[in-house]
């Protein structure tokens, strides 16, 4: 099997899953690599993603890592995971989550330079993937994120192509800026910071697909909550369905029982 950190020196998805079976369901479709959504395992839970007062995540440090050691276990391919914003400010608090995440399994992970309120000062920021790569050893893929772009601040893009470069510097294997939808943006990325890019496509009303992002230059593309958003919409459509007209339609979109026993039997967890 290819590794995780090999993976980018060439272009591949990776698609985000929320639980285990829906880790395997992703892993069977053939890609090389799946990622968790933190977004994904908070609504599974009922919980909001990044909506409590003080910023901090809904979902606490243990009950996220808890989910995602069931990923890793069921899943034969590398599995990146979403470490938020590293649970803590300090950089040794960001080391200790990298060191739990290597523990449970995970070939890599994203480290965000957001708090829940604003972005850290960019010197702190750099401070944590220092530690972040201390902590992750030879192996484990470092993605290092900014939120500039996410959270429309006055930072620009020159800004955010700054800090992915820092934060390069610092150590990160591969870089993420969300919140950039459209092409020639994103070919500014690709061309101006110095490694592997991440491109998460799905969100709003963006239209991008995997094409037009490898044409690009995309090292690696991801979903984040888009899948686990879509499959709760499906609930949603099918429960007004059943409660307002009193028809079944959606079963015809069922897994057969026999192939879902199947494929969970056969699984690696």
């Amino acid at each position: 099997m290819t590794t995780f950190r090999e993976l980018h020196a060439g272009r591949f998805v990776m698609p985000n899953a929320w639980d285990a079976g829906s880790a395997v369901l992703l892993t069977e479709a053939g890609f090389p690599a799946i990622a968790t959504t933190s977004a994904g395992i908070a609504f599974s839970m009922a919980k909001g993603d990044h909506t409590l007062p003080d910023g901090a995540p809904a979902v606490s440090r243990d009950s996220m890592f808890e989910r995602m050691r069931e990923i890793t276990a069921a899943s034969a391919v590398p599995v990146n995971g979403d470490l938020e914003g590293g649970y803590g400010a300090a950089p040794a608090k960001v080391a200790e989550t990298i060191t739990l995440a290597r523990e449970i399994g995970l070939a890599g992970g994203n480290i965000e330079d957001f708090d829940g309120r604003e972005l850290y000062d960019v010197e702190l920021a750099v401070e944590r993937i220092v530690a972040a790569r201390e902590a992750a050893g030879a192996d484990f893929v470092l993605t290092a994120r900014t939120d500039g772009q996410m959270l429309r601040t006055p930072a620009s893009l020159s800004e955010s192509i700054d800090r992915a470069n820092r934060f390069r510097a610092a150590g990160a294997d591969c870089l993420y800026v969300p919140g950039v939808n459209d092409l020639d943006p994103i070919r500014t990325l690709v061309r101006e910071i110095d490694g592997p890019v991440n491109v998460v496509i799905g969100l709003g009303t963006s239209t991008l697909t995997v094409g037009d992002l490898q044409d690009a230059g995309v090292t690696r593309i991801s979903l984040g909550g888009s899948i686990a958003r879509a499959a709760l919409g499906f609930i949603r459509r099918s429960a007004h369905e059943l409660a307002t007209q009193g028809t079944i339609t959606f079963a015809a979109d069922q897994i057969p029982q026999a192939e879902l026993n199947q494929l969970f039997a056969n699984h690696p967890g």
